[in-house]
């Protein structure tokens, strides 16, 4: 078991634990494109197609809290090349599959693969980390998971010109197949040995209940959830309000959705750097305030009339800025006195922020009107969410709330 380091630069474990949590976001994001061709070859209407990125995500979110308790038992390196594999089979499978059905299918199998690269990175960035210097490090999966919405669909967009829709699931088991060389030559197992947990169901579910009734835990990982909820509604609900209301030409959508992701990113890496300086609790304060007041301020212009497009991009901008400070605080504090289970707590913390997200992503489709008000109103309800739980988790911390105190 490595002692705890103190993060100077990106070492190589950090490196690889980087591309693993890409491994998720590129099996959502590569195939969009690709969607039409699908449709076209299977024969069926693109709403078909549209299931399996449902399906997909409905996997991730429950495979999480399959990993989690693997991860504590059996160590961070065995789950995470189980996890790979499963992935590579299942994109060969996608590959493969001759119909709608056996693509879900198969698209299902393969979440339960990617899964893995959701939880295993961030119980081994708190296994090498104190808090500082983990939100540091969860700010480059913040990265990760702000390029990958650009990048993937354009990568899906080229292997379209060069090969079929299935090329794109080729790519993804290539990039999986790599991922696995490298886990299985160069990782090195973090768990501490005296800190592994036995699979006996009652002590699963204790540690699960358990994660539960802890207020800090459950507060920031809540915080972060909601924060996540308000971009999932953006990411759902822009392309009718930009296309459709606005009259944005397709061609310039991936424009503006790459401007947001951008400010995603410069935020992140600038919140890392501040983290030299500032304590996160801090940081995610300063934030969640900041959040409330720009998603306040575009539900206010909304329901004035006086929005346009220009003032929605600037508030998007703003909100995406905000997020890049606020998760990476919100996942590190939430983890901070995990240490003794580690896997289980990153796992219920991703699917508890996936939930969210799903929920605030079906809320903006289901709410149908010729306006921004569904993505403006979502985003000021997840943004007071988030900063009503991120106030009660740090008055829980300010009052000196103990390990495992009921909420």
């Amino acid at each position: 078991m490595p002692q705890k380091q103190i993060l100077t630069s990106f070492p190589p474990w950090l490196i690889l634990m980087g591309s693993l949590a890409a491994i998720g976001p590129l099996a959502v994001d590569m195939y969009l494109p690709s969607f039409g061709a699908i449709a076209a070859d299977l024969q069926v209407p693109e709403g078909f197609v549209e299931r399996t990125l449902a399906g997909y995500l409905l996997g991730l979110a429950l495979a999480q809290l399959i990993y989690g308790p693997l991860a504590d038992r059996y160590g961070r390196k065995i789950p995470l090349m189980f996890g790979l594999m499963l992935f590579i089979i299942a994109s060969l499978a996608c590959a493969a599959s001759t119909d709608i059905e056996h693509l879900t299918l198969w698209r299902i199998v393969q979440a339960f693969g990617g899964a893995s690269g959701m939880v295993i990175p961030r119980a081994v960035i708190r296994d090498h980390l104190e808090t500082r210097d983990a939100a540091k490090a969860l700010s480059l999966l913040m990265l990760i998971m702000g390029v990958m919405p650009i990048l993937a669909p354009l990568l899906g967009g080229q292997a379209l010109v060069f090969g079929s829709w299935r090329t794109i699931f080729h790519i993804m088991a290539g990039v999986a197949i790599l991922q696995l060389i490298a886990v299985t030559l160069a990782m090195r197992e973090s768990l501490d040995p005296e800190f592994l947990t036995s699979l006996r169901p009652g002590i699963i579910a204790r540690n699960y209940s358990g994660l539960l009734r802890h207020r800090k835990f459950l507060c920031f990982t809540l915080a972060g959830g909601f924060g996540s909820a308000g971009m999932f509604s953006y990411i759902v609900g822009s392309p009718r309000i930009f296309i459709s209301y606005y009259g944005v030409d397709p061609r310039y959508f991936g424009l503006l959705f790459g401007v947001n992701a951008l400010s995603l990113i410069a935020a992140s890496q600038l919140g890392a750097r501040m983290l030299n300086r500032h304590q996160p609790e801090g940081l995610l304060r300063s934030a969640q305030i900041a959040q409330l007041a720009i998603t306040l301020i575009a539900l206010a212009l909304t329901l004035a009339g006086v929005i346009n497009l220009l003032l929605l991009m600037l508030c998007l901008m703003a909100f995406m800025a905000c997020i890049g400070f606020v998760n990476p605080n919100a996942a590190a504090l939430a983890l901070g006195e995990q240490g003794h289970r580690l896997g289980v707590a990153s796992a219920m913390m991703g699917t508890l922020q996936m939930l969210c997200g799903a929920g605030a992503g079906l809320a903006v489709s289901l709410w149908q009107t010729n306006s921004p008000l569904p993505l403006t109103g979502m985003l000021a309800a997840s943004a007071v969410l988030s900063w009503l739980f991120g106030r009660l988790a740090l008055y829980g911390e300010l009052r000196g709330q103990s390990h495992g105190q009921s909420i």
